[in-house]
């Protein structure tokens, strides 16, 4: 497969694992100079400082003046420092490196890729700093939530080939969850059904209609009160699942949103969610050989 590259690189370089901003100076903007632009588009902040030490450019990379014209369409990159964080206190342990490859086994609580409140407590932003790799990229997602085996593209030419995978659904998934043990229910067995996940809402939801998710369910051993579950899931809707699980009456241990929203402090990372996944086995895009990756963490009951 050749390896055709597409990958524009940023204006400036990552500085602490994180590339710079954009913004986009609107078709209909009326002339101004870039200064004008900028400071009434966040007159918060430090523009003086930023134009001092040439850390203000468009997408060529040539420093801009504050009193250059901002034409419409302008692109003008800059650096800005997201928020404070706080710091989640687990590793991320590398599984495998190299190929352009990057399997890592992430921890619970940490997010796959900077968005929102959580930037630099990402794996994407992590493993940048750490391995300098200004383009890891994940092949899928995990939820912040979730622990176990994530698979990243370090070089741009493989990105498409191996997303590809997880979207055409060619990756065999299997989950480890623990959750309350369900003696009366028959297993392995199959849970269908439509899942919606409304835009600005934090949880989804089981609706009437087409099934669009699906998952196998089995029982691996029973723990007390609770039971380890293996789950393979064939499709990828949002929290599918840990709304299966809760369907079932046997919502995961730890979850925060189902079958009831918990509130939890920031700092809060006592009594994660026992939902770990646990291996990938694919055919790999550029060398046909079969892959599989197994996570080394263990779902612990105790909190």
């Amino acid at each position: 497969m050749s390896r055709r590259r597409s990958h524009t690189r940023p204006p400036l370089p990552l500085r602490d694992g994180l590339g710079p901003d954009r913004l986009l100076v609107p078709e209909l903007a009326s002339p101004t100079t870039v200064g004008e632009f900028l400071r009434d588009a966040a007159p918060e902040d430090d523009w003086v400082s930023r134009f001092a030490v040439d850390e203000v450019v468009d997408r060529s990379g040539r420093a801009l003046r504050p009193d250059d014209r901002c034409a419409p369409g302008l692109q003008i990159h800059f650096y800005r420092d997201p928020p404070p964080e706080t710091p989640v206190p687990f590793d991320i342990e590398i599984l495998h490196h190299g190929d352009g490859l990057l399997v890592v086994d992430k921890p619970h609580f940490l997010a796959t890729i900077p968005r929102g409140r959580h930037i630099r407590e990402s794996v994407v932003v992590r493993m940048r700093r750490a391995l300098d790799l200004p383009d890891v990229v994940p092949a899928h997602r995990l939820d912040r939530m979730t622990a176990g085996v994530l698979v990243c593209t370090t070089d741009p030419a493989l990105r498409r080939p191996y997303q590809q995978l997880f979207e055409q659904r060619l990756v065999v998934k299997e989950y480890e969850a623990l959750a309350p043990h369900l003696p009366d229910v028959e297993f392995p067995l199959t849970v269908r059904s439509r899942i919606d996940k409304r835009h600005g809402e934090p949880t989804a939801r089981e609706v009437p209609g087409e099934p669009n998710a699906h998952t196998e369910i089995d029982v691996v051993e029973v723990i007390g009160d609770l039971a380890r579950y293996r789950l393979m899931p064939t499709t990828g809707r949002t929290h599918q699942l840990r709304l299966h699980m809760s369907s079932l009456g046997a919502p995961i241990a730890g979850d925060d949103f189902y079958p009831e929203l918990r509130d939890r402090a920031p700092d809060d990372f006592t009594d994660p969610l026992r939902l770990l996944a646990r291996s990938v086995r694919f055919t790999d895009p550029i060398s046909g050989h079969t892959r599989v990756f197994t996570s080394r963490r263990a779902l612990s009951p105790a909190t």
